[in-house]
């Protein structure tokens, strides 16, 4: 069992939460069960899924948790998109939020790889 703090990609992945958070207190209120909530759920999504990948016993699944977080990833971009092309958050802090997830997906597609090879190279019990 991994501690998930000491994930890097854990603490970007809550830097950006709390980034959507802020920028999402201007959004309308009418917005609050709508585009608000997708876009804090996906991003609270993220951090969840890798800690919850780490409390689990297997590489492979902790594999899973994190194609899963990867998806929420892909899930807030769409929203931040939806939210700029509204014109509800200005587009430079869009860009910045969008410049966060994809740094974040990058680093969950490498974190993936690298728990996918550390699985593949580990011994096997025969039995």
């Amino acid at each position: 069992m991994r501690n998930y703090r000491d994930l890097r990609v854990w603490a970007k992945a809550h830097e950006l939460t709390l980034a959507v958070y802020r920028e999402s207190r201007v959004l309308p209120r009418e917005e609050m069960f709508g585009l608000t909530g997708q876009m804090r759920r996906a991003s609270v999504s993220i951090g969840a899924n890798l800690a919850e990948g780490c409390g689990r016993r297997s590489e492979d699944e902790m594999a899973r948790f994190i194609q899963i977080a990867m998806g929420s990833a892909a899930e807030l971009s769409h929203h931040l998109l939806v939210a700029r092309d509204l014109g509800l958050i200005e587009r430079g802090k869009v860009e910045a939020l969008e410049n966060s997830a994809s740094e974040v997906s990058r680093m969950l597609a490498a974190l993936g790889q690298c728990v996918r090879e550390h699985d593949r190279l580990k011994p096997r019990a025969k039995g």
